[in-house]
């Protein structure tokens, strides 16, 4: 066991946030004719190598924890539950501010490259990246500081709503964010799998991607 488990749970989405704010201060640093959308891909592939750099670590993910498969059913329909919020929810008064989304066309055609690794990213890569940090680790060390001895069935309520608050403040759409980190913290505790909640996050990234790429509507990215 590390001696910081908090550590490597943190550190790949401390790393995807970190690089994502330095981003305007990279781009006028890129070479001549790079595109600036590849810096997600850099971005995620890099959180990438951190999560399996760390793999065996996180005992959440690489032990087998029973689980009936109406637990996963009802994953499956939580992240399509969540993903029909999301994108009904776009409105003033629960959005903070604007902004333009992921838009990976050039002279008005899709670019493949950029939207596959986009996609890729935000359907295998981060439900995982962030479910470790906001569900395995923030959920339960708010429940107690020695947070691997949580059983995540335990954690009570105060937690629960803290660590989805924070989880909103993460996204543009906050009121959605809260809905959906509320509904990925009551999978784990409830099942008990952090496999669960990472499916249904999955789940939701997956079907607003497809969402975004057949309706145009880059502002979800």
């Amino acid at each position: 066991m590390p001696a910081r488990p908090g550590l490597t749970r943190s550190l790949p989405f401390i790393l995807f946030i970190g690089l994502m704010a330095l981003e305007p201060v990279l781009e006028p640093l890129l070479p001549t004719g790079f595109d600036a959308r590849w810096l997600y891909g850099i971005r995620v592939g890099l959180v990438l190598l951190l999560l399996l750099a760390f793999w065996r670590h996180f005992s959440e993910l690489t032990e087998r924890t029973p689980t009936p498969g109406r637990e996963w059913i009802l994953g499956l329909g939580v992240g399509v539950i969540v993903f029909f919020l999301w994108i009904n929810l776009d409105v003033k008064l629960l959005a903070l501010g604007g902004g333009e989304g992921f838009d990976p066309r050039a002279d008005g055609r899709v670019v493949l490259g950029l939207a596959a690794a986009r996609l890729a990213g935000a359907t295998l890569v981060v439900p995982v990246m962030e479910e470790l940090f906001w569900r395995s680790f923030l959920l339960r060390w708010l429940q107690h500081p020695s947070f691997l001895s949580v059983d995540p069935r335990a954690v009570g309520m105060k937690a629960l709503l803290i660590s989805s608050a924070l989880f909103a403040t993460e996204h543009r759409l906050w009121f959605a964010g809260l809905l959906a980190g509320l509904a990925y913290a009551w999978l784990y505790k409830r099942s008990g799998n952090l496999w669960v909640p990472i499916l249904a996050h999955a789940v939701t990234n997956g079907l607003l991607g497809a969402y975004v790429l057949t309706t145009g509507s880059w502002i979800f990215w």
